[in-house]
């Protein structure tokens, strides 16, 4: 399987020029929910996405196809179950703190979904992220009204997190569990600050990467205060140890096992997937690496690997879950 984290890399990058220049955020026309059956908001809907595009549905959408995990994610979270979903069985690898609770159509790679595939699915919307390119885009409006939000942004990571989940939200009607999940969201944030606070880890030097290998060679990403779980660490009351500059969306950087000795003595984190044996090279090929062991926090035993399923760029699902397993991890 070609590696999630490292497809979705080489996919903004190539994206990158376009993506930047997209405007921050989504708008939606003012509307409430209505008192429809299941707290779901009825009769036209009309939203403005990421792009600028009017997104007009003569009803809130039901059947909806999601081209990135993140976007499969919110709509999972607010009650709706995507009938279609690029790479199903990679999205249930990596991202197994918001399963999936039915059996959506798998419609291709992320970055590549297939077309016959998703017409054949007669869908009422289709959610896209701005990582997929123009021309896919251009395909999928053939098909259906498509829904553009905002891959990341480094400027305001859990803000864009959360105007993605609102957008999807108003164009499904379920505005209310939206604001639940962001409600939830800021409790779970909070007590896991307490919690840190309680154990004297305000503060603390915390520094989370992810890693592969390729043709032996190791390459590892620092997740700055402009990644998503960069931002949530710091709400939490922990300390980015990264020094270096992330990128202006994914607010990731890269860099090697030399990198790491500028770390210095700090809480080390990281999350692999036993389903990809590529992305684990901290107890891999590194576990016998004298730079890797020479390390201080190796030498003391403060890297700990959080549990597989957290997707580091989901949504609020995502994230209250790393939130308990960072807490877990350091208090233990």
């Amino acid at each position: 399987m070609k590696h999630p984290v490292r497809r979705l890399l080489l996919t903004t990058t190539a994206a990158g020029a376009a993506a930047l220049v997209l405007t921050a955020c989504g708008t939606t026309e003012p509307a409430a929910d209505s008192g429809a059956k299941g707290g779901k908001s009825a009769g036209p809907v009309t939203v403005t996405d990421a792009t600028g595009a009017k997104v007009k549905l003569d009803a809130p959408a039901e059947k909806v196809v999601g081209t990135e995990w993140n976007v499969v994610e919110s709509l999972i979270s607010l009650g709706v179950n995507p009938t279609g979903v690029a790479d199903v069985k990679g999205y249930k690898d990596w991202d197994s703190a918001v399963p999936l609770k039915n059996d959506p159509k798998d419609i291709g790679t992320r970055g590549e979904p297939s077309m016959d595939t998703i017409a054949s699915l007669s869908p009422d919307l289709i959610v896209a992220t701005t990582d997929l390119s123009a021309s896919a885009v251009k395909q999928l409006r053939k098909i259906a009204p498509v829904l553009e939000v905002r891959s990341a942004n480094a400027a305001d990571p859990i803000g864009q997190m959360t105007k993605n989940l609102d957008l999807i939200a108003r164009a499904t009607g379920t505005t209310k569990r939206a604001a639940e999940l962001e409600k939830q969201f800021d409790a779970k944030l909070a007590d896991g600050r307490k919690k840190l606070a309680d154990a004297g880890l305000a503060g603390a030097e915390y520094a989370f990467a992810d890693g592969y290998v390729a043709s032996n060679q190791v390459s590892l990403r620092p997740y700055t205060s402009g990644s998503l779980i960069g931002a949530v660490n710091e709400k939490l009351g922990l300390k980015n140890a990264w020094k270096v500059k992330g990128d202006k969306d994914y607010g990731l950087a890269t860099t090697d096992v030399e990198g790491l000795t500028k770390l210095g003595d700090v809480q080390f984190a990281y999350i692999g997937n036993d389903q990809d044996k590529t992305s684990n090279p901290f107890t891999g090929v590194l576990a016998k690496d004298a730079v890797w062991t020479s390390l201080p926090f190796v030498k003391k035993g403060n890297v700990h690997r959080l549990p597989d399923g957290v997707w580091m760029f989901g949504g609020p699902g995502s994230m209250g879950e790393y939130v308990d397993s960072v807490v877990t991890a350091l208090t233990k």
